[in-house]
């Protein structure tokens, strides 16, 4: 509220309002706490609530306004590691739609959308809280910051509904809505490995409960610069046959879960 207050008093009214909010703990659920997940929830799913609400409260007076929430292919399909933050995204999905169909009943001149991002090369993975012995790293294939930035410049300039970036993103997240059970298979063969980079991680601060950057600005790109040429990268490239081997053994153990479920079924 204090933001948007500043906002209108020193730039005018609302026209468009971002929502990008996040922390997360990298780990497996086990070694996560309650606490840590309730944190993750507060800052990376209410802060876009907050932040979508205060946005609506100064759009829908004035008849427009664009807001633009920033989600992530995991918030269609949850990968190990990740619980905290998948359960977050699928939050912030959910509530967006959830808007966006208020606003539609009402003839409201103000759109809400969501841009779902892939694995792009950002500070997160050098100070979200983790559980992990190696240091995290995205999972590829891996975009610029300023790809992300282009699709939400996009989504707030033309109010499109929803945009998932990446060509293979987009696959996954189409095939998540069709063999759920293949893409469970494949994130539980590949998801753990592709999170952790070589070595031992360092100990350092953790932004889960306040920021470490307040003093200073690290920039917006990561440590993988290298790498964050998408589906171009030449290490993508080359990760493709094996990707497809494991995709084609994840379609064969989803199909033995259901021959096991049918013979369960049968058996009663």
């Amino acid at each position: 509220e204090a933001a948007a207050d500043v906002i209108t008093d020193e730039l005018g009214p609302l026209a468009v309002w971002v929502n990008n909010a996040m922390t997360t703990v990298f780990g497996r659920v086990d070694d996560v706490s309650a606490a840590e997940i309730e944190r993750t929830t507060a800052v990376t799913y209410l802060g876009q609530v907050n932040g979508t609400l205060a946005a609506l409260r100064r759009m829908k007076p004035q008849g427009s306004g664009r807001i633009v929430n920033v989600g992530s292919s995991l918030a269609f399909v949850g990968i190990p590691l990740q619980a905290a933050y998948c359960g977050a995204k699928f939050a912030c999905r959910g509530f967006t739609q959830s808007v966006r169909a208020e606003l539609l009943a009402e003839g409201s001149p103000v759109t809400i959308s969501m841009v779902h991002l892939p694995a792009v090369d950002t500070p997160q993975f050098d100070w979200c809280e983790s559980k992990m012995d190696a240091p995290a790293r995205p999972v590829p294939p891996i975009y610029r910051p300023e790809q992300a930035a282009d699709a939400i410049v996009a989504a707030a300039e033309d109010g499109r509904r929803s945009d998932v970036l990446g060509s293979w993103n987009r696959m996954i997240v189409s095939l998540a809505s069709v063999a759920p059970g293949v893409v469970g298979h494949f994130s539980a063969d590949t998801g753990i490995d592709a999170q952790q980079a070589d070595g031992t991680d360092r100990k350092r601060e953790s932004n889960l409960y306040a920021p470490v950057d307040d003093d200073h600005d690290v920039g917006m790109r990561g440590r993988f610069a290298d790498e964050a040429n998408g589906v171009m990268t030449p290490a993508f490239v080359r990760s493709l046959p094996g990707t497809a081997a494991t995709l084609v053994s994840s379609v064969g153990s989803s199909l033995a879960d259901r021959v096991r479920q049918v013979r369960t079924n049968l058996s009663r």
